[in-house]
């Protein structure tokens, strides 16, 4: 092999090695895409009473959704979500309202949490403050489950805090 190509195959090692990088970090950011899952109408239960939830397709850089929590027939609160395709990733932002849509936050704010990360079916969220992580998984076809994590001892520990199953 000469030189002139040797250099050249090095130039197109080089060039194919940034081209992957630059995917990598591109992808890594996450797009609404990856909580396309979320989409459709889920229910269960929460403090001994019905939950139902609902989210959009993704369309036009967002995916909008609610959930309603209910006991003895009456509403106890309600959420209103909104994820926004950002640069760096989708923000999800998350308003509570007692009955009478009374707002729980402020009134200019919003709980808001940042992309992490996604696995097939699976996307991790991070309170804007660090303090809190949300894991939203799709388990099976008909199940979907919300997870709450917190740091003990340096890790991150989840649990389960609504279940819900596909409604048809």
């Amino acid at each position: 092999m000469n030189q002139l190509t040797r250099c050249r195959s090095f130039l197109l090692l080089v060039c194919l090695l940034t081209s992957l990088a630059a995917h990598s970090q591109s992808t890594s950011k996450g797009t609404l895409n990856d909580i396309n899952f979320l989409e459709g109408r889920w229910q269960g239960t929460f403090n001994g009473g019905p939950i139902d939830a609902a989210w959009t397709a993704p369309a036009g850089n967002n995916v909008a959704g609610f959930i309603r929590m209910m006991k003895d027939d009456k509403a106890t609160l309600y959420e209103i979500f909104a994820f926004e395709q950002t640069e760096n990733g989708p923000v999800a932002m998350v308003k509570h309202f007692r009955p009478g849509m009374i707002s729980v936050e402020e009134k200019e704010q919003a709980d808001r949490y940042k992309f992490i990360e996604a696995k097939k079916n699976q996307a991790l969220f991070e309170l804007e403050n660090g303090q809190t992580r949300i894991i939203y998984e799709k388990r099976g076809d008909d199940q979907l489950v919300i997870q709450r994590g917190k740091q003990e001892g340096g890790k991150w520990s989840f649990v389960d805090l609504f279940v819900f199953n596909r409604i048809k």
